[in-house]
């Protein structure tokens, strides 16, 4: 299996070799060469298993020769035993027709452990095996960074800096990324918003001498080995709704468009997804483009869902190069105009975009009353990236066809948000009850990639 990059001007590498790469040497994002498919006996005989077991069969044709088939059962086990639920991702119905799937019930208590777990794992096994060392820079709006923190401290082989914007996520968020005492992991809280964060990190790669020096390597969404781990929760919630025998759809709340674009490749590898609903928040540029054709960022406005607080989705460019018939000149240009200002979806474009995606939006008070809907008529709490999710899917939903609304985090790492929407105050779990009394270690930085490099250089001097 090889990888290619999305602007068609980088080497082709192998899935190792991609996933320890990150970001491809053009500024684009790595992809399969070709999307293996999985026949409907393939997908039926999926039921019943566990969800290590489905792991397994999803992502190893995109694996290669990079591990024996035992190699990689053993790196998933090991990425999926902290997780608190047998299940791992359980599907709860909210009412007829409607389920939620709840991924947060991981390390850090959000989606991104799915990826990040997998992600520690693989790297840990091939920095091993090759006796090499990687500085890991990510860019988080909230949730990615807590995940990569948890994954990758105290690992031998791997520095970790991870950059938030100050001020911009919530308690929790922040806590669980400064509290870790591990000497290999650095949080950074940058003057700026995520956008800024994530341009940061990008900058660092196409910087290629600081790139090289430090032995630089990405774990945030721009990493495929992340798009691949949440590929195969879509195939195990379809299937426990009756798939391959009938179609089901999916609402995502997404901002960095990673989480949806996962199931776009679970419905091109032949799972039979009816429709994928993007829900975003007040931020809202992903259903104004797929609306209007126009993509056009205007400045982020914070929200009770901060971490969909994004104008500048990385992962819409892998969605854009299959929707411009995987033309990675076209892909490139788009990311030109981008950097002046915004760009327009050719109509073709946009015509395969609409085929694939549907959106909708929802604003702060309708997130508010959705948390307070679900927490009176359901018994369910939710994080206000989930209520985002299960408003739009309100709107979305067709007779016939169950609707599955990701839940991306545990309500209790949005407390405040939660309990001024339900009256209820969302408790973390036991093991993390002590949270609000350990020690922070954080460094305040600023928006400047000289800097940033600069202190990198310094704290991966070993």
């Amino acid at each position: 299996m090889k990888y290619i990059s999305t602007r068609g001007n980088a080497p082709v590498l192998s899935f190792e070799e991609a996933m320890l790469t990150g970001l491809a040497r053009d500024g684009g994002l790595y992809l399969p060469q070709e999307i293996p498919v999985m026949s409907a006996g393939d997908i039926a005989a999926l039921e019943g298993q566990s969800y290590e077991e489905v792991a397994f069969r999803v992502m190893w044709p995109f694996v290669g020769d990079a591990f024996t088939e035992e190699e990689f059962r053993g790196i998933i086990a090991r990425a999926y035993a902290p997780f608190g639920h047998a299940a791992r991702a359980p599907l709860v119905q909210l009412e007829q027709g409607h389920f939620l799937l709840e991924l947060f019930h991981g390390p850090t208590l959000a989606f991104k452990d799915f990826a990040m777990q997998l992600i520690g794992q693989l790297f840990e096994f091939s920095l091993k095996r090759s006796g090499s060392r990687v500085c890991i820079v990510g860019a988080t709006s909230g949730d990615t960074g807590s995940a990569a923190i948890e994954a990758f401290r105290g690992l031998d082989a791997v520095d970790v800096f991870i950059l938030y914007p100050h001020g911009r996520v919530s308690e929790v968020q922040r806590r669980q990324m400064t509290t870790p005492a591990e000497d290999n992991v650095h949080a950074l809280a940058l003057d700026g918003h995520f956008d800024d964060c994530q341009a940061r990190v990008k900058d660092m790669f196409n910087d290629f001498d600081f790139r090289d020096a430090v032995g630089l390597a990405g774990v945030n969404s721009i990493n495929w080995a992340r798009v691949l781990a949440q590929v195969v929760y879509y195939f195990t919630s379809a299937v426990a709704l009756g798939a391959p025998h009938r179609k089901v759809s999916f609402t995502v709340p997404t901002g960095n468009f990673g989480d949806i674009f996962a199931g776009y490749i679970a419905k091109r590898m032949g799972l039979p997804i009816d429709r994928l609903v993007v829900a975003t928040n007040q931020n809202d540029i992903l259903h104004r483009c797929l609306s209007t054709s126009e993509y056009k960022p205007d400045g982020v406005i914070p929200s009770i869902s901060p971490s969909m607080d994004i104008q500048v989705s990385s992962n819409f460019e892998r969605a854009l190069y299959y929707a411009y018939n995987q033309d990675g000149a076209a892909v490139a240009q788009l990311m030109d105009e981008l950097k002046a200002g915004g760009f327009s979806v050719s109509q073709g474009a946009l015509q395969a975009l609409r085929e694939s995606f549907d959106s909708g939006r929802c604003d702060e008070d309708e997130t508010r009353a959705t948390i307070r809907k679900a927490w009176a008529g359901m018994g369910e709490l939710l994080c206000p990236h989930s209520a985002v999710g299960v408003k739009v899917a309100e709107e979305q939903r067709q007779t016939g066809t169950p609707m599955i609304t990701l839940a991306t985090a545990h309500p209790a790492k949005f407390p405040a948000a939660v309990e001024e929407a339900s009256g209820m105050h969302p408790p973390l779990p036991e093991r993390m009850a002590d949270l609000y009394e350990r020690s922070e270690r954080v460094t305040r930085v600023e928006n400047d990639l000289g800097a940033l490099e600069t202190l990198i250089k310094e704290r991966t001097a070993h």
